[in-house]
């Protein structure tokens, strides 16, 4: 059987630049993830590129953002301490401060998410990563959770343009909320997100009666998931909504956002996967066998993220990477097992766990009454 073409789409840029000393969002983790992917060789197989991100134009920013709100990022670019941040949601002791080179950064980053979708339509690649992008929160006239420009928008809208229909699965522990703002009223377009509920943890939104108006009717579902919920329960809803309903959608192509902040050792939010679940997740997408573009997300540990995303990329190789890391990379950074050790976690027991599993069940159990005609 013919391994299938993988792009892996990188540069150093995706990982140099800083929001803000001491701020949790650490791109440094995109080339520990990119140093472990070539660790293990990975990028040196004969079916996988390494392609390196283009510059978004204005142009193609403005398939999603305003006119003003890009001349604002390059105002803020030039100048971060300029008047009147606030107004297009840059802060800058809050969670998205504009920061030096702004502009151009992000340029790149959503260009590398806008090289991946066209690959994938030149036939070039049947699979792409992008860890740098998935900056899915940025909001069309505003930043938003750490987000400048929504790339995964982007990319989507070049699969639109070549007539396509696109599958969205966002896995970020955080709603997708600037994706499904796009969408919402597109018949094109699925958006599924599965995140922390909304009741617990920013954007706030997210809920399961959220599914879309107009033609966009049923295209947009959410599954928010109660604090501490683990591999068992993630997987559970995963299964019961995401296959049948992308299958009931019959995409052209599938994007997925692989935010790893889902982790259990996350510091700012409150699920329980590990990376292994987190793998098995990815398996799914894999076994679905659409062309494929997966983009990078949230995820504050960053030696979970790095682990997580070059798992993920093996998944994409239909490569089932050994647990031991190698062993240059794990002298240099004393990480030594791909996969968590189960019992270093939070013990979650007793009625949390029954709250995470009723939790879940009522979820979907919403889910399938918003969608009977799709879940039926």
């Amino acid at each position: 059987m013919q391994n299938p073409k993988v792009s892996l789409i990188y540069s150093e840029s995706m990982s140099s630049y800083s929001l803000r000393a001491g701020h949790v969002q650490q791109p440094i983790r995109v080339r520990y993830a990119y140093e472990l992917m070539d660790a293990y060789g990975l990028i040196r197989r004969d079916a996988a590129t390494l392609v390196a991100p283009k510059t978004a134009s204005d142009l193609e920013l403005a398939v999603y953002h305003t006119e003003q709100y890009i001349e604002a990022v390059k105002r803020f670019s030039d100048n971060p301490s300029s008047p009147n941040p606030e107004a297009f949601g840059f802060h800058p002791s809050g969670d998205t401060p504009a920061f030096e080179n702004m502009y151009k950064t992000c340029c790149e980053i959503t260009g590398g998410s806008i090289v991946g979708a066209e690959l994938i339509l030149s036939d070039a690649s049947e699979r792409v990563f992008s860890p740098g992008g998935g900056w899915h929160h940025a909001m069309s006239n505003k930043a938003s959770g750490f987000c400048v420009f929504n790339d995964p928008v982007m990319a989507i809208h070049k699969f639109l343009e070549a007539g396509l229909r696109v599958a969205y699965v966002d896995i970020d522990a955080h709603h997708g909320d600037g994706v499904q703002d796009a969408f919402y009223g597109s018949d094109r377009v699925l958006t599924i997100s599965l995140h922390e509920n909304g009741q617990y943890l920013f954007p706030g939104t997210g809920f399961s009666h959220e599914t879309g108006v107009g033609q966009g009717g049923n295209y947009s579902v959410n599954v928010p998931l109660a604090p501490y919920s683990g591999d068992s329960v993630y997987m559970w809803a995963f299964q019961e909504i995401v296959p049948p309903v992308i299958q009931h959608f019959a995409p052209d192509v599938i994007v997925t956002q692989l935010g790893l902040d889902s982790h259990a050792y996350d510091p700012i939010t409150h699920l329980n996967l590990s990376v292994q679940g987190f793998g098995e997740i990815v398996k799914q997408f894999k076994d679905m066998k659409y062309p494929w573009l997966a983009l990078g997300g949230g995820g504050y540990d960053i030696w979970a993220v790095a682990r997580g995303w070059a798992l993920a990329f093996g998944v994409m190789n239909d490569w089932e990477l050994p647990d031991a890391i190698p062993s240059e990379y794990a002298h240099k950074y004393g990480v030594s097992n791909l996969r968590d050790d189960l019992s270093t976690f939070p013990e979650v027991t007793g009625e949390l766990v029954d709250f995470t599993w009723e939790a879940a069940h009522l979820t979907v159990e919403q889910l399938k009454q918003h969608l009977s005609n799709v879940l039926a």
